[in-house]
C-alpha cells in the first residue's frame, strides 16, 4: 500500500524511475534519487503531499510530465547539480508551497504549465504558460 511509504530507496542498477512509481504515496517525505538515473517518469511522484526533500543526481536528464505535481509540502528544488535537459508538462504544477527552484544551464525544454498554481515561486505577473518567461525569471533570481 503506497500510502504507508515514508522513504524510497532505489537500486543502483536502474536508469529510470518508472511511470507512477510512487504515485500518491501520501506519507513519502524524502526522495534521494541515486546517480545513474537519467529519467524520472510521468507522474512518478505526483500527489506525494508530504514530500519535502528531493535530491537529484548529476545523471538526471528528464523530469517527466506531472512527475512532482500536487506535492504540496515541497518548498525548494535544486537542479543546479544535475544535467536536466527537460521539465515535462505540469512537472511541478500545484506545488503550492514551492518558493525556490534552481535550474541548470543545461535545461533546454520546458513543458507548459510546469509551475501552474505555484504562486509562492512564480509571481502572478509572469504567465506560467510562457516557458521562456518562467525560465528567464527563475534564472534571474538564482
Amino acid at each position: 500500500m503506497m500510502q504507508q511509504v515514508k522513504k524510497v530507496v532505489f537500486l543502483l542498477n536502474i536508469t529510470k524511475v518508472g511511470v507512477y512509481a510512487c504515485y500518491y504515496a501520501f506519507n513519502l517525505v524524502v526522495v534521494d534519487i541515486p546517480e545513474g538515473i537519467t529519467i524520472i517518469g510521468r507522474s512518478s511522484f505526483s500527489g506525494c503531499s508530504s514530500l519535502k526533500d528531493i535530491k537529484f543526481p548529476k545523471s538526471s536528464k528528464s523530469i517527466g510530465d506531472w512527475s512532482f505535481a500536487n506535492c504540496s509540502s515541497l518548498e525548494e528544488v535544486d537542479l543546479l547539480h544535475s544535467n536536466v535537459l527537460e521539465l515535462g508538462i505540469s512537472a511541478f504544477a500545484h506545488c503550492t508551497r514551492l518558493r525556490e527552484m534552481k535550474v541548470p544551464d543545461s535545461l533546454q525544454y520546458f513543458g507548459g504549465r510546469v509551475f501552474e498554481n505555484c504562486s509562492n515561486l512564480v509571481p502572478s505577473n509572469i504567465d506560467v504558460d510562457v516557458s521562456n518567461a518562467v525560465v528567464a525569471y527563475l534564472r534571474s533570481i538564482q
